[in-house]
C-alpha cells in the first residue's frame, strides 16, 4: 500500500481506486489512468485495505458497511480514505492531499477573495460539484487569515484533510465521528467555545445549514462548502432545504449575512499535463441581497454580469477567455459553459499567430 501511494503522489495524482478485478488506477488531471501493477483479487485488496484500518475502523465498516477516514504519514501527506463494498469485495477510493495548503494567489483564486475574508462576520460559501477542489479553496482560504490574523479558529470537517499549524491564530481542527457525532451538533457547541472564525467542512443537511447561517448573524465569520452548479443555484439549494413557512426567514437571513459566493471547476488543459481553475464569484452587493430577499433569484445572472466592477466574475466568460488563449479546448469550454448559444463557437482550428 505505502508502494502504490508513493507512486500517486509522485505522479501528482488527485485520487487512487483500488477496486476489484482491475489493477489499482489513478485519476491525474481528471482522467482515469491504470497503473502498472498486478490485478487486485478479493484477498489482495481486502488486504491492502484492512492494513490501513485501526480494529475499531474494522468493527465500523462491518457494522456499516462503509468509511471514510483522513490517514496522515508526515513522509506523504495526508489522504481521505472511503471504503465501501462492490458485490461483497472491499473497495476503497482514497483522496490524495496536498502536503503544503497552496495560497490563494497559487491556487488562481480571485485577488478580491483575500480581502472578502477579513470581513469580521457574514457568511462565505465555496461550491460546486464533487472533485472541483472545493476543500483546497476552503483550506486555502483558512490558511490566508491564519497567516494574517489574531484569532480563533474552528473547522469541523469529514474528515481533516489538511493540517494547519498555528502562525498567528489558534486553529482547532474537529473531525466529524472522531471529535463529534455530527457537523449541525459540533456547531451547537462550537458557539460556546469562543471561535472567531467558523469553517464548516460541507453543509449537507437543514440542521447544519440553520446552524451556519445562524452563526453568521451572530457575529462569526463563516466559511463553508456546498455542492451546487452555480451561485444562483447555491441560494436556490439553501433556501429549497427549508420548510415553506420559513423560507422567506431563512431569504431574510440570507441577504443580511451572505458575503461571497464562489463556484469553481477544475478543467484539463489543452495540454493534457494540468488541470486549470475556472470560477463564478458572486459578491454581495445591495442589488444581491435585495434579489435574495426579493426572491428573485433568477436575476442574479444579471448581477453578476454587469457586476465587474465590484469584482464578480462570470464563469462563462472566463472559459471563454481560456479557449480563446487556447488553454482549454472547445469540447471543455462547451460541456462547462451554462449559455453556449450566446457564443455560437464553430469547432474549427484556431488559425495560427502571425509569424
Amino acid at each position: 500500500m505505502r508502494k502504490l501511494l508513493e507512486k500517486a503522489v509522485a505522479l501528482q495524482a488527485s485520487d487512487l481506486h483500488l477496486t476489484t478485478g482491475a489493477p489499482p488506477f489513478i485519476r491525474l488531471h481528471g482522467e482515469i489512468i491504470l497503473m502498472d501493477e498486478p490485478v487486485l483479487t478479493p484477498e489482495l485488496n481486502s488486504r491492502l485495505i484492512c492494513g490501513l484500518l485501526t480494529d475499531t475502523q474494522k468493527r465500523k465498516v462491518e457494522q456499516d458497511l462503509e468509511l471514510c477516514f483522513s490517514l496522515n504519514l508526515p513522509e506523504l501527506g495526508y489522504f481521505r480514505v472511503n471504503v465501501y463494498f462492490q458485490r461483497g469485495n472491499l473497495e476503497a477510493a482514497i483522496r490524495i492531499g496536498m502536503v503544503e495548503i497552496k495560497s490563494i494567489e497559487e491556487l488562481g483564486l480571485p485577488p478580491v477573495l483575500r480581502e472578502l475574508v477579513r470581513r469580521p462576520t457574514g457568511l462565505i460559501l465555496v461550491t460546486g460539484p464533487t472533485g472541483q477542489g472545493k476543500t483546497t479553496t476552503f483550506n486555502a482560504v483558512i490558511d490566508c487569515i491564519n497567516q494574517e490574523e489574531r484569532c480563533k479558529i474552528i473547522t469541523i470537517e469529514d474528515p481533516v484533510e489538511y493540517i494547519h499549524r498555528n502562525v498567528r491564530s489558534i486553529i482547532v481542527q474537529q473531525e466529524v465521528y472522531t471529535d463529534a457525532k455530527s457537523f449541525h451538533r459540533a456547531l451547537v457547541h462550537i458557539l460556546r467555545q469562543d471561535p472567531d472564525i467558523i469553517g464548516v467542512g460541507e453543509m449537507r443537511d437543514l440542521e447544519t445549514i440553520s446552524a451556519a447561517v445562524t452563526a453568521a448573524e451572530t457575529g462569526h465569520l463563516v466559511i463553508a462548502t456546498l455542492h451546487t452548479n452555480d451561485c444562483a443555484q447555491t441560494i436556490h439549494r439553501i433556501v429549497d432545504v427549508f420548510p415553506p413557512h420559513q423560507q422567506e426567514q431563512i431569504r431574510v437571513q440570507l441577504a443580511s449575512t451572505l458575503i461571497a459566493v464562489i463556484n469553481q471547476r477544475l478543467l484539463p488543459r489543452l495540454d493534457k499535463q494540468s488541470r486549470v481553475l475556472a470560477y463564478e464569484l458572486m459578491i454581495a452587493t445591495e442589488a444581491v441581497r435585495n434579489l435574495i430577499r426579493e426572491n428573485k433569484l433568477q436575476m442574479l445572472h444579471n448581477v453578476i454580469q454587469t457586476g465587474k466592477r465590484e469584482g464578480m466574475v462570470m464563469l462563462d466568460e472566463m472559459l471563454k477567455d481560456y479557449y480563446d488563449r487556447g488553454v482549454i479546448s472547445y469540447d471543455t469550454f462547451m460541456s462547462n459553459v451554462k449559455d453556449a448559444k450566446r457564443f455560437l463557437l464553430e469547432k474549427s482550428p484556431r488559425p495560427r499567430p502571425p509569424a
